[in-house]
């Protein structure tokens, strides 16, 4: 990708720094304090090339660089360290929540499976200092189900006149970023409203799980560790600031490879630990929802829709592949009519695609889910590269078998979540819902800042 604007200042983020024999840690490693051999000597401070990302709008503004530059490990690292030298009424509560995407790398990497390895994760960051240790599936069972609710509600009102169909998924930080910065409208209203479950998890954190430990959510220094350097842009959105007392949902994200970084030069003896939850208690064995991919929206609000529209009950789903393997289609036809037709485009060739037919008016899809990664987040550019800068190939085949292995549990079926839309957002029908899990789009007409961009 090219732009520009890379001509007079530099990209936010990449995989790799250009010097990461000189990058040395400027703070104290808790390893040190702990009177361990391992210290953090090499730690990449976070830039970003367009070659990591879709999110470009003549890449990102000065100050969203200056603010993407702090997410790093050493900035995790320093309020670790404060925590040890200050007095314990200034201490933040460290939380960090993992993508349920970034555990098959840390399966593959250290030849774990995937229960164990969030075990080890979860043992190694506690051992570091870190207070509770979550994983983010909740959060994905969240937009999961808003998202089914929604296409529902879009494919009753859609017609001629008012067009609500295709509904483009909204999982997808860069994919987001690149439809409401640079495409604008006629794009951005089929963008489905519900929030990513990196938003959703920053609310859950410091609104509903601040006031269960009676905590004020700017005590609690939240990190999430994902599959790509999107998420750290999806950070610093306004969106992702919680309703109550103005605090950021994420105030840190770390790629996959940062913390793998990190495990690989601790040399910390650690203990392995279940994962935490929102409630309470230990996260028992590690589920994943049911799809094509790892992301897995698709299928899900396919076959809700098929249920809730049709009274058709959808059992495994066939995909077939189209153009390639990263654009796939599925419907749902009786007596020869097709009822639903959904599609999965994954990379910026198929994107491009999408928006090409969709301005064009020759779209066939009622939804599509977009990710800007090929093969989906799986594939994200903070995990599973080589040395060079490169997919690993190999290491993702097995990420991909090891994901395959984790047991299916449908959002629906999840008694947490139910508590959760009762006890945090007042049932699921409530105003608070719509506040707590969905987001308004920008209106007609293109974003102001946007420039047009050469691909």
């Amino acid at each position: 990708m090219k732009c520009e604007h890379c001509t007079r200042k530099e990209c936010s983020k990449k995989t790799k720094t250009d010097d990461q024999e000189n990058a040395s840690l400027d703070v104290s490693s808790p390893a040190r304090e702990d009177g361990e051999k391992g210290e953090f000597h090499k730690l990449a401070d976070a830039k970003i090339f367009l070659s990591d990302c879709l999110a470009c709008d003549s890449c990102v503004t000065a100050e969203e660089g200056v603010q993407v530059s702090q997410q790093n490990a050493k900035d995790f690292l320093r309020v670790l360290n404060l925590n040890k030298k200050c007095d314990t009424s200034k201490h933040k509560v460290v939380a960090v929540s993992v993508c349920p995407q970034s555990l098959p790398y840390f399966a593959a990497k250290f030849s774990l499976s995937v229960t164990d390895a969030s075990r080890r994760l979860c043992g190694f960051l506690k051992s570091l200092g870190v207070r509770f240790v979550f994983d983010t599936t909740i959060a994905a069972d969240f937009s999961v189900l808003e998202s089914q609710k929604e296409f529902v509600r879009r494919f009753r009102r859609h017609s001629e006149e008012e067009p609500t169909l295709p509904m483009l998924t909204s999982a997808c930080p860069g994919w987001v970023r690149y439809a409401e910065r640079v495409l604008g409208h006629p794009v951005t209203p089929h963008l489905c409203t519900a929030k990513s479950p990196q938003q959703i998890m920053g609310s859950l954190v410091k609104d509903y799980f601040a006031r269960r430990q009676n905590l004020s959510p700017d005590k609690i220094f939240h990190v999430i560790v994902a599959p790509c350097y999107d998420r750290k842009l999806e950070a610093l959105q306004e969106d992702v600031l919680t309703a109550s007392r103005g605090s950021r949902g994420a105030d840190c994200v770390l790629t996959s490879g940062e913390v793998a970084q990190m495990m690989e030069q601790s040399g910390l003896s650690v203990r392995d630990a279940a994962l935490d939850t929102l409630f309470g208690d230990v996260e028992g064995q590690v589920r994943r929802h049911d799809g094509a991919s790892p992301d897995a929206h698709l299928g899900h609000i396919f076959r809700h829709a098929a249920k809730e529209l049709f009274n058709e009950d959808v059992g495994e789903l066939t995909y077939r592949s189209l153009r390639n393997r990263d654009f796939q289609e599925v419907t749902l036809e009786k007596s020869g009519k097709v009822l639903l037709r959904f599609a999965a485009a994954y990379g910026f060739r198929n994107i491009q695609n999408v928006v090409l037919k969709l301005k064009k008016g020759k779209f066939p899809y009622h939804c599509v889910e977009v990710l800007a990664c090929a093969g989906g987040c799986l594939s994200g550019r903070g995990q599973a590269q080589t040395e060079e800068g490169r997919a690993d190939k190999a290491l993702l085949q097995r990420m991909k078998g090891i994901y395959a292995d984790v047991p299916v549990r449908p959002p629906e079926t999840s008694a947490h979540v139910q508590e959760l839309y009762q006890e945090w957002l007042d049932g699921a029908d409530s105003p608070r819902v719509q506040e707590a899990l969905h987001t308004a789009r920008p209106g007609p007409g293109h974003p102001a800042n946007s420039r047009d961009i050469k691909w």
